[in-house]
């Protein structure tokens, strides 16, 4: 049941796809951050997971709504509007300024033309969306494996972001950094964040205005595994000294953040509780060593 629950994972099986994928939903997300008013925090530029893929959620235009999404289930990007109009066509091997092309010209037939901002956001050496012919795999399986593990994650994480009263993010999915996260709040100012060369601080300084414990799944790079994540900002002094569950996480000093290997959840027994686990201690420790008003934030548990 594990198995079929948690699929099997690795980078390195679906690296070509994921990094044409990338590419693909930073098109999306950058049409849809485009078109949506700002909200805090930059809530207006992620996608989310749907039952069938990503999806941009209801875009506000002229009237009417349209959504974007990726469907890995029949392998199609779908455009449809509050009016009854729609569009798509097939996810398949094509390169990114092919893809480029095919979602400009499917929205034009509906009546959308926007502009974006062509070059890739967050990676090492991006090609601009229109030139890049160099990322063109498409693997309908991986891709849809990659999928459900988001659906998995982020079920366990809505568990977990139910227990919080005070402000929480949405489970986001940030095209940027190709990540599902969730973040808490405290209440309080962070210290003015110094940005780094994948977030200046015009991002940066957005992103984390207030203190946060912040967790998520990432899917991996080159030499790195999937892998579950948790930070805090600002971090309090000892956090990364911190005892946190279960014995399989631990502090990764390059990514400046707790992780725990996709591969070491999947094979437990009890691989939900095991996540849930994570995400609870790795927030106890932030929010214990900076003093949050707990009291004031969690949801109290049921009595038994």
């Amino acid at each position: 049941m594990t198995g079929e629950v948690w699929p099997a994972f690795a980078y390195d099986d679906w690296a070509d796809t994921a990094q044409t994928l990338h590419m693909w939903t930073q098109i999306v997300g950058k049409i849809r951050m485009t078109l949506t008013p700002p909200v805090n925090h930059w809530w207006h530029v992620p996608l989310y997971v749907s039952a069938r893929g990503l999806t941009t959620s209801p875009i506000p235009l002229d009237g009417r709504s349209v959504e974007i999404e990726f469907d890995f289930l029949e392998h199609r990007l779908r455009i449809t509007c509050s009016d009854g109009q729609a569009e798509g066509f097939p996810l398949q091997p094509m390169t990114v300024a092919a893809f480029y092309r095919e979602t400009m010209a499917a929205l034009a037939r509906l009546g959308v033309h926007v502009r974006i901002w062509t070059t890739p956001c967050e990676v090492e050496t991006p090609i601009p969306f229109e030139r890049d012919e160099v990322h063109k795999s498409y693997d309908p399986a991986a891709a849809q494996r990659f999928w459900r593990v988001l659906v998995q994650a982020e079920r366990v994480m809505q568990l977990f972001r139910g227990r919080f009263i005070g402000k929480a993010s949405p489970i986001h999915f940030f095209w940027g950094s190709f990540d599902l996260a969730v973040t808490r709040f405290s209440g309080r100012r962070a210290p003015p964040h110094p940005g780094s060369p994948m977030a200046p601080v015009s991002v940066s300084g957005e992103a984390y205005s207030h203190e946060v414990s912040s967790c998520g799944f990432w899917p991996g790079a080159p030499r790195i595994a999937p892998t579950f994540y948790a930070y805090a900002y600002g971090e309090p002094a000892g956090f990364s000294a911190a005892a946190v569950r279960p014995a399989a996480a631990h502090w990764d000093p390059t990514l400046g953040e707790f992780v725990l290997p996709y591969a070491a959840m999947r094979a437990s027994p009890t691989p939900d509780a095991d996540l849930l686990d994570f995400l609870q201690s790795t927030y106890d420790a932030a929010a214990d060593l900076a003093r949050w008003p707990r009291s004031d934030l969690e949801r109290r548990a049921p009595p038994e």
